[in-house]
Protein backbone atom coordinates (compact mmCIF):
# COMPACT_ATOMS: atom_id res chain seq x y z
CA UNK A 1 0.00 0.00 0.00
CA UNK A 2 2.86 2.36 0.74
CA UNK A 3 4.52 1.50 -2.21
CA UNK A 4 1.38 2.65 -3.91
CA UNK A 5 1.20 6.09 -2.41
CA UNK A 6 5.01 6.46 -3.09
CA UNK A 7 4.30 5.57 -6.20
CA UNK A 8 1.57 7.44 -6.88
CA UNK A 9 2.91 11.02 -4.79
CA UNK A 10 6.33 10.40 -7.20
CA UNK A 11 3.98 10.06 -10.50
CA UNK A 12 2.07 13.57 -9.06
CA UNK A 13 5.05 15.54 -8.49
CA UNK A 14 6.41 14.64 -12.10
CA UNK A 15 3.28 15.64 -13.41
CA UNK A 16 3.14 19.00 -11.78
CA UNK A 17 6.46 19.66 -12.30
CA UNK A 18 6.33 18.98 -16.21
CA UNK A 19 2.71 21.12 -16.51
CA UNK A 20 4.50 23.88 -14.49
CA UNK A 21 7.63 23.18 -17.06
CA UNK A 22 5.67 23.39 -20.04
CA UNK A 23 3.60 26.67 -18.32
CA UNK A 24 6.32 28.67 -17.96
CA UNK A 25 8.00 27.77 -21.17
CA UNK A 26 4.45 29.30 -22.86
CA UNK A 27 4.69 32.31 -21.34
CA UNK A 28 8.17 32.68 -22.45
CA UNK A 29 7.86 32.20 -25.80
CA UNK A 30 5.01 34.97 -25.86
CA UNK A 31 7.62 37.56 -24.01
CA UNK A 32 7.80 40.86 -26.04
CA UNK A 33 11.42 40.45 -25.92
CA UNK A 34 12.18 37.22 -27.54
CA UNK A 35 8.98 38.25 -30.35
CA UNK A 36 9.98 41.45 -30.58
CA UNK A 37 7.70 44.29 -30.66
CA UNK A 38 4.52 44.33 -32.26
CA UNK A 39 4.08 47.19 -34.73
CA UNK A 40 0.20 47.91 -34.62
CA UNK A 41 0.39 50.04 -37.60
CA UNK A 42 3.22 49.96 -40.25
CA UNK A 43 4.52 53.18 -41.89
CA UNK A 44 3.29 53.37 -45.19
CA UNK A 45 1.32 50.32 -45.15
CA UNK A 46 -1.95 51.95 -45.58
CA UNK A 47 -0.63 53.55 -48.87
CA UNK A 48 0.34 49.98 -50.09
CA UNK A 49 -3.47 48.76 -50.62
CA UNK A 50 -4.45 48.74 -54.19
CA UNK A 51 -8.32 50.07 -54.94
CA UNK A 52 -10.38 49.99 -57.53
CA UNK A 53 -8.43 52.86 -59.43
CA UNK A 54 -4.64 52.25 -58.97
CA UNK A 55 -2.80 49.04 -58.63
CA UNK A 56 -0.32 49.47 -54.88
CA UNK A 57 2.61 47.39 -53.21
CA UNK A 58 3.95 47.90 -49.50
CA UNK A 59 7.20 46.52 -48.50
CA UNK A 60 9.96 46.90 -45.90
CA UNK A 61 13.75 46.51 -45.51
CA UNK A 62 16.43 46.32 -43.31
CA UNK A 63 20.54 46.76 -43.25
CA UNK A 64 23.03 48.81 -41.84
CA UNK A 65 23.48 51.22 -45.23
CA UNK A 66 20.03 53.34 -45.10
CA UNK A 67 20.36 53.88 -48.81
CA UNK A 68 20.65 50.46 -49.78
CA UNK A 69 17.31 49.77 -46.67
CA UNK A 70 15.59 52.15 -48.69
CA UNK A 71 16.65 49.93 -52.35
CA UNK A 72 15.87 47.31 -51.06
CA UNK A 73 12.05 47.90 -49.92
CA UNK A 74 11.26 49.86 -53.20
CA UNK A 75 12.56 46.63 -55.00
CA UNK A 76 10.42 44.08 -52.97
CA UNK A 77 7.39 46.73 -53.50
CA UNK A 78 8.28 46.68 -56.91
CA UNK A 79 8.33 42.96 -57.36
CA UNK A 80 4.67 42.21 -55.05
CA UNK A 81 3.15 45.22 -57.69
CA UNK A 82 4.33 42.87 -60.98
CA UNK A 83 3.09 39.85 -59.43
CA UNK A 84 0.02 41.98 -58.55
CA UNK A 85 -0.56 43.51 -62.22
CA UNK A 86 0.37 40.02 -63.47
CA UNK A 87 -2.62 38.12 -61.82
CA UNK A 88 -4.94 40.32 -62.24
CA UNK A 89 -4.42 40.88 -66.06
CA UNK A 90 -4.07 36.87 -65.75
CA UNK A 91 -8.07 37.10 -63.96
CA UNK A 92 -8.90 40.05 -66.71
CA UNK A 93 -7.69 37.53 -70.07
CA UNK A 94 -9.02 33.96 -68.75
CA UNK A 95 -12.53 35.61 -68.15
CA UNK A 96 -12.58 37.58 -71.22
CA UNK A 97 -11.24 34.25 -73.24
CA UNK A 98 -14.55 32.66 -71.53
CA UNK A 99 -17.04 35.15 -72.56
CA UNK A 100 -15.78 35.73 -76.22
CA UNK A 101 -15.34 33.86 -78.88
CA UNK A 102 -11.91 33.71 -79.33
CA UNK A 103 -10.57 32.42 -82.87
CA UNK A 104 -7.26 30.77 -81.38
CA UNK A 105 -7.67 31.04 -77.11
CA UNK A 106 -4.64 29.23 -76.43
CA UNK A 107 -2.65 31.31 -78.83
CA UNK A 108 -4.12 34.56 -77.64
CA UNK A 109 -4.23 33.99 -73.80
CA UNK A 110 -0.25 33.09 -74.36
CA UNK A 111 0.14 36.38 -76.24
CA UNK A 112 -1.94 38.48 -74.00
CA UNK A 113 0.30 36.83 -71.01
CA UNK A 114 3.53 37.57 -72.49
CA UNK A 115 2.24 41.16 -73.42
CA UNK A 116 0.97 41.50 -69.99
CA UNK A 117 4.19 40.40 -68.29
CA UNK A 118 6.58 42.86 -70.75
CA UNK A 119 3.37 45.96 -69.73
CA UNK A 120 3.89 45.53 -66.11
CA UNK A 121 7.76 45.77 -66.70
CA UNK A 122 7.20 48.76 -68.91
CA UNK A 123 4.94 50.03 -66.08
CA UNK A 124 7.41 49.63 -63.19
CA UNK A 125 9.52 52.19 -64.69
CA UNK A 126 6.21 54.76 -64.22
CA UNK A 127 5.45 53.94 -60.70
CA UNK A 128 5.06 56.84 -57.64
CA UNK A 129 6.17 56.79 -54.56
CA UNK A 130 3.07 57.29 -52.22
CA UNK A 131 5.33 56.44 -49.12
CA UNK A 132 8.74 56.59 -47.71
CA UNK A 133 9.85 56.42 -43.93
CA UNK A 134 12.67 54.88 -42.37
CA UNK A 135 13.56 54.45 -39.15
CA UNK A 136 17.18 53.64 -37.08
CA UNK A 137 16.89 50.15 -34.95
CA UNK A 138 18.22 49.79 -31.51
CA UNK A 139 21.06 47.79 -33.51
CA UNK A 140 21.92 51.05 -35.36
CA UNK A 141 20.54 48.96 -38.31
CA UNK A 142 18.15 51.30 -40.76
CA UNK A 143 14.66 50.19 -41.76
CA UNK A 144 13.07 51.52 -44.07
CA UNK A 145 9.62 51.72 -45.11
CA UNK A 146 8.04 52.41 -48.90
CA UNK A 147 4.34 51.94 -50.83
CA UNK A 148 4.64 52.67 -54.72
CA UNK A 149 1.40 52.75 -57.32
CA UNK A 150 0.48 52.60 -60.57
CA UNK A 151 -2.76 53.98 -61.95
CA UNK A 152 -5.01 51.31 -63.76
CA UNK A 153 -5.64 53.99 -66.59
CA UNK A 154 -1.72 53.94 -67.18
CA UNK A 155 -1.74 50.31 -67.53
CA UNK A 156 -4.47 49.86 -69.62
CA UNK A 157 -3.47 52.75 -72.20
CA UNK A 158 0.08 50.51 -72.49
CA UNK A 159 -1.50 47.55 -72.81
CA UNK A 160 -4.23 48.71 -76.14
CA UNK A 161 -0.52 50.72 -77.23
CA UNK A 162 0.66 47.46 -77.26
CA UNK A 163 -2.17 45.37 -78.77
CA UNK A 164 -2.22 47.77 -81.57
CA UNK A 165 0.83 47.24 -82.98
CA UNK A 166 0.17 43.30 -82.77
CA UNK A 167 -2.17 42.35 -85.83
CA UNK A 168 -2.72 39.03 -84.64
CA UNK A 169 -4.05 40.11 -81.36
CA UNK A 170 -6.16 43.01 -83.09
CA UNK A 171 -8.01 40.37 -84.67
CA UNK A 172 -9.28 38.78 -81.69
CA UNK A 173 -9.67 42.06 -79.17
CA UNK A 174 -12.62 44.24 -78.09
CA UNK A 175 -11.30 47.11 -76.32
CA UNK A 176 -14.85 47.77 -74.72
CA UNK A 177 -15.23 44.51 -73.71
CA UNK A 178 -11.63 43.63 -72.33
CA UNK A 179 -11.96 47.13 -69.73
CA UNK A 180 -15.44 46.35 -68.66
CA UNK A 181 -13.94 43.05 -67.50
CA UNK A 182 -10.80 44.79 -65.97
CA UNK A 183 -13.00 47.30 -64.33
CA UNK A 184 -14.88 44.45 -62.57
CA UNK A 185 -12.08 42.99 -61.65
CA UNK A 186 -10.64 45.78 -59.71
CA UNK A 187 -13.78 46.60 -58.53
CA UNK A 188 -14.24 43.03 -57.05
CA UNK A 189 -10.33 42.91 -55.74
CA UNK A 190 -11.18 46.55 -54.22
CA UNK A 191 -13.83 45.31 -52.22
CA UNK A 192 -12.21 41.78 -51.19
CA UNK A 193 -9.77 44.34 -49.57
CA UNK A 194 -12.14 46.37 -47.90
CA UNK A 195 -12.08 49.81 -50.29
Amino acid sequence: MKLKQTIGLGALAVCLTFGAYSCKSKEKIATNSEVGEILEDMPCEKNGKSDKNYFRAFSMATSSDLSLSKEKALLLAKQRLVTLIQSNTKSVTDRYVNEREVGSAAEFEQKFENLTREVADETISNIVVACEKSSVLPDKKYRSFVAIEVEKEELLNSMNNRISKDAKLQVDYDKKKYEEIFNQEMEKMAEERGY
